[in-house]
């Protein structure tokens, strides 16, 4: 717990994208401890991989790592539990780009497009809306996280194995539904989401690469 303290400590000074420069000595004044024991959480952070440090005459230079990123959206993500009431919608926005083509094959298999039909209650167009987050709902993403999932189970054919996802119910616009397509193995980075639909979004919605778009998570 007190790493984790002395973690929050070091992201409120700097943000999680800066780097910090002070001695043991200032870091005991942000965190009420002596300079031996704002030393040793230092150290203890670093073994845990949670920031890199680089000693020099003028003081320490310290840099939060991915690793500690995580920690904190981990801490923020139950605190949002207590405070936040599951129903409260998330909205994510980002602009239109071209996907890599995979979305148009999967969804016309049976075994995903059985389920889809069945768990969200419509029947897919044979194709995703790829939207790249903003800044802002990159941020917000792992809020999905506290949202009820729909599990779509992998399955096997004669020839080969599918794997399975998950998939979060969406409205665009006023009244277009969807759902937020996540396999468990893509080809996509974190700022990138797939949307699926009944409707062909790209026709209905008059969307062209980098259009922008907010998708509401119900």
């Amino acid at each position: 717990m007190e790493n984790i303290l002395a973690l929050k400590k070091l992201a409120l000074i700097s943000g999680l994208n800066g780097i910090i420069k002070f001695s043991s000595s200032e870091f005991a004044d942000y965190i009420s401890s002596s300079p031996q024991t704002a030393s040793r959480r230092l150290q203890s952070l670093e073994q845990a991989g949670y920031i890199t440090r680089r000693i020099d005459p003028s003081g320490q230079q310290i840099r939060i790592t991915k690793e500690g990123r995580q920690v904190l959206e981990t801490e923020y993500l139950e605190y949002r539990k207590i405070f936040t009431s599951p129903s409260t919608p998330i909205e994510l926005t980002g602009r239109i780009i071209t996907g890599l083509g995979e979305g148009q094959y999967y969804i016309t298999i049976k075994g995903y497009r059985d389920q889809f039909i069945k768990l969200l209650g419509f029947d897919p167009y044979p194709g995703t809306l790829n939207i790249k987050l903003e800044t802002e709902s990159i941020k917000c993403r792992p809020l999905l996280n506290l949202k009820d999932e729909i599990i779509i189970k992998g399955f096997s054919t004669r020839n080969r194995t599918f794997g399975g996802g998950r998939c979060y119910p969406i409205t665009l616009g006023n009244s277009i539904t969807g759902a937020i397509m996540i396999p468990d193995r893509t080809h996509y980075p974190d700022d990138i989401i797939e949307i699926i639909s009944p409707e062909n979004l790209r026709e209905h919605l008059d969307l062209k690469d980098d259009s922008t778009i907010t998708v509401v998570v119900q």
